[in-house]
C-alpha cells in the first residue's frame, strides 16, 4: 500500500513569500468530487469521506505537511498592465507532498477557501459552477495530452454567492488543485518590484532545487532556469493549440514555472479553427485569443527575464529567452501529429504539413475536435471519416492535398485504432454548450449523473489516446 509522503518545503523560502491564514468556516461541507486515481497514487485513497472532508473541506493539516495554510504573495501583469496589489485572494497553499512514483514535489492549492490579506474586497469564495468547470477543463485537457494541474477535490459549502456573470444567488464550493508548483512569473515580479535581490536569489535556488535539479551546477543558474522554464511554457502553448484550448486570462500571475495549465478562468475550446476566438467576454481587444496565446506566453516570459537581470546579465538571458520560438515551432507539429496518431519526420516537413492543415481548417470550418477524431491514424481511418457527421468537409478538392499529406505519414507505434472509443461517431467535446448542458441538471435538480457520465467518457478518451496521469 502506498503511503503519503508529506513535505513542507515552501516554508524554506521564509515569511517574505507568504502569509499564514485560516480557512473559512463553512456552514456545511458536501463532497462532490474526489480524484481517486491521484488519491491512490499519493497514499490518500483510503481516507473515508468524513476524513476527506476534514482535510479538503475544513482543511485540517495533513500530518507532516504544512502546519497551516499559506496565502502566497505575488504581483503580475493583467492584460499587460502591472498590478502590485495581487496575491492569493481566495485560495492558499494547503499542503505539499512527494509523488511516490517519480519523487517530484506536489502542491495542494485551493480556490474558494476564504478571505486572505490579498482578497481586495472579495468574498474569498468560489461558485459551485466554477468548481465544476475547472474539473471539466482539467480532465479534458489531460485526456488530450496537455500538461495541467489536477482537480483533486470539490466540496460544496452551502453558502449563497452573488456574481455578475452567473444567475444569483448561486451555490458555493471549495476546490483543491494538485500541481507541481505555485511559483508564478508574478512571484518573481513582486520581488523585482520590491528590489529584493536577495529574495530573488533565494527563489531561483528554491526553483532549481525543487523543479529543475538538473541545473544545480549550471554556470549561470538564473539564465539556465529561464531557458528551462521557457521551453516548458513554449511546449504548453503548442499543446493548447493542438487541443483547441483557450485559457482566457493569460496574465503573468497565471503562468507557473513548471509549465502547467492552471488558474483556470473563463476557458473555452474552439468549435472550429479560428485564431481570433476569445474565451473571456471582457477580452475586448482579443489580447488572449486562441491564435495569440503563443505570443502572449513569449511576452510573459520576457517579463520573467527582466526580473532575473540583477542576478545574471542581459547577454546571458537573451539567448535563453530566444529559445521560446524555436521550441514552439518544433513542438507544435509534434503535438498535432501526436493527436493524429502519426509519426513525426523532420521539423521543416512537419511544419509545412501543419501550415497546410490549419489553412484547410480555417477555410472549411470543419469542427476542430471532430477532425482530429475522424483522422486519428491518418488514412487508416478513411472509412471511419467517411461516416463522420463532418464527411462533407473531406470530399472536396480543398481536402485532397491534406489527404495526400496524411497518407505520407506512418502510423505512430502507440496509435490504437481498435479502442472502443473510436467506435463512436462523434468525439467527447467540451464546448461551452457541453458545459452548460452538464451544469443544467446540477443547478435545476442537484442531478450529478451527467457530470459523472462525462468524467467516465473522458476517462475512456484518455485511455484511447494512451495518456498516463
Amino acid at each position: 500500500m502506498t503511503s503519503f509522503i508529506p513535505a513542507q518545503r515552501h516554508l524554506d523560502l521564509g515569511d517574505q513569500f507568504f502569509d499564514p491564514v485560516r480557512p473559512a468556516d463553512f456552514p456545511e461541507t458536501i463532497l462532490r468530487h474526489r480524484d481517486g486515481r491521484w488519491a491512490d497514487r499519493l497514499g490518500l485513497g483510503t481516507l473515508s469521506d468524513e476524513e476527506w472532508l476534514r482535510h479538503f473541506g475544513r482543511f485540517e493539516p495533513l500530518a507532516g505537511s504544512l502546519p497551516h495554510p499559506l496565502a502566497l504573495r505575488y504581483h503580475g501583469h493583467q492584460f499587460r498592465s502591472y498590478n502590485p496589489d495581487l496575491g492569493d485572494g481566495r485560495g492558499f497553499l494547503y499542503a505539499q507532498c512527494i509523488d511516490p512514483e517519480d519523487g517530484r514535489l506536489l502542491d495542494f492549492g485551493t480556490k474558494g477557501s476564504g478571505k486572505t490579506p490579498w482578497s481586495r474586497g472579495g468574498d474569498g469564495r468560489l461558485t459551485l459552477k466554477g468548481g465544476v468547470r475547472e474539473i471539466l477543463a482539467t480532465e479534458m485537457l489531460e485526456a488530450l495530452g496537455v500538461y495541467t494541474s489536477k482537480s483533486f477535490s470539490l466540496v460544496e459549502t452551502a453558502e449563497e454567492l452573488y456574481r455578475g456573470d452567473e444567475p444569483s444567488p448561486t451555490r458555493s464550493s471549495v476546490l483543491t488543485r494538485l500541481s507541481h508548483s505555485h511559483i508564478r512569473i508574478g512571484t518573481f515580479q513582486r520581488l523585482a518590484y520590491l528590489d529584493d535581490t536577495k529574495s530573488l536569489g533565494k527563489l531561483v535556488d528554491y526553483s532549481i532545487a525543487n523543479y529543475y535539479p538538473e541545473l544545480a551546477d549550471a554556470a549561470d543558474r538564473p539564465a539556465a532556469l529561464l531557458e528551462a522554464v521557457a521551453a516548458k511554457v513554449a511546449r504548453l502553448g503548442a499543446q493548447w493549440i493542438a487541443a483547441g484550448f483557450v485559457h482566457g486570462v493569460l496574465n503573468t500571475d497565471n503562468i507557473n514555472i513548471t509549465g502547467e495549465s492552471f488558474d483556470y478562468g473563463p476557458w473555452r475550446f474552439v468549435p472550429t479553427y479560428d485564431p481570433n476566438f476569445t474565451a473571456a467576454y471582457f477580452d475586448e481587444t482579443g489580447l488572449y485569443s486562441f491564435g495569440r496565446q503563443p505570443d502572449t506566453l513569449a511576452w510573459n516570459l520576457t517579463r520573467l527575464a527582466e526580473c532575473l537581470v540583477p542576478l545574471s546579465s542581459v547577454e546571458a538571458l537573451e539567448p535563453a529567452l530566444n529559445t521560446v520560438w524555436p521550441v514552439f515551432r518544433a513542438e507544435l507539429p509534434r503535438q498535432i501529429l501526436r493527436r493524429l496518431g502519426l509519426q513525426p519526420t523532420d521539423v521543416e516537413r512537419d511544419g509545412a504539413f501543419i501550415t497546410a492543415l490549419f489553412g484547410f481548417l480555417l477555410e472549411s470550418q470543419a469542427p476542430y475536435e471532430q477532425f482530429f477524431f475522424d483522422w486519428r491514424g491518418g488514412l487508416h481511418s478513411a472509412e471511419r471519416a467517411a461516416r463522420s457527421p463532418s464527411a462533407e468537409h473531406y470530399m472536396g478538392e480543398t481536402f485532397r492535398p491534406i489527404a495526400d499529406l496524411l497518407e505520407s505519414y506512418a502510423l505512430a507505434a502507440d496509435c490504437n485504432l481498435e479502442h472502443p472509443y473510436f467506435a463512436r461517431q462523434t468525439p467527447r467535446t467540451m464546448l461551452i454548450e457541453d458545459v452548460e448542458a452538464i451544469w443544467a441538471p446540477i443547478a435545476e435538480r442537484d442531478d450529478w449523473s451527467l457530470f459523472q457520465t462525462t468524467l467516465s467518457e473522458i476517462a475512456q478518451m484518455r485511455d484511447a489516446y494512451g495518456i498516463k496521469p
